[in-house]
C-alpha cells in the first residue's frame, strides 16, 4: 500500500484545513485509516483513526470537536478535516494504514503497517 498525503499549508489561527491521503496499490476499504502528527523536538502522537465502516471513530482529546475524520472508499482516500486550529496544531501530519488493528492498539505507532510521506500544516498565531 501506498499513502500520499496532501493538504498541509499556513493558516491563521482559528482557520480550517482539509487534509487527504489516497491509498494506491490496493483497496484499503476494509482497513484502519489514521493520522498522526509530529511537531519539531517530538514524537509522533496520535490524532484520530477511523475503522473499515466509517461508523467507528476516534480522536485524541486534544482535537476533539474541531477535527473530523472521514473516508470514501469507493476514491480509496481519507480526510481529515480540520477546523478552528490553532498555534499548537502546528506539525507534520502523517496518514497511517493497518488491515489488522485492535482497539487497544489504536496509538501505537508499531500497530500501523504503512505510512504516507507527511505534509506540513503551519498555523499561524
Amino acid at each position: 500500500v501506498q499513502l500520499q498525503a496532501s493538504g498541509g499549508g499556513l493558516v491563521q489561527a482559528g482557520g480550517s484545513l482539509r487534509l487527504s491521503c489516497a491509498a494506491s496499490g490496493r483497496t484499503v476499504s476494509s482497513d484502519t485509516m489514521a493520522w498522526f502528527r509530529q511537531a519539531p523536538g517530538k514524537e509522533r502522537e496520535f490524532v484520530t483513526a477511523i475503522f473499515r465502516s466509517g461508523s467507528s471513530t476516534h480522536y485524541d482529546d486534544s482535537v476533539k470537536g474541531r477535527f473530523t475524520i472521514s473516508r470514501d472508499n469507493a476514491k480509496n482516500t481519507v480526510y481529515l478535516q480540520m477546523n478552528s486550529l490553532k498555534p499548537e496544531d502546528t506539525a507534520v501530519y502523517y496518514c497511517a494504514n493497518s488491515a489488522r488493528l485492535i482497539l487497544s492498539s489504536l496509538r501505537r505507532r508499531d500497530a500501523y503497517s504503512y505510512w504516507g510521506q507527511g505534509t506540513q500544516v503551519t498555523v499561524s498565531s
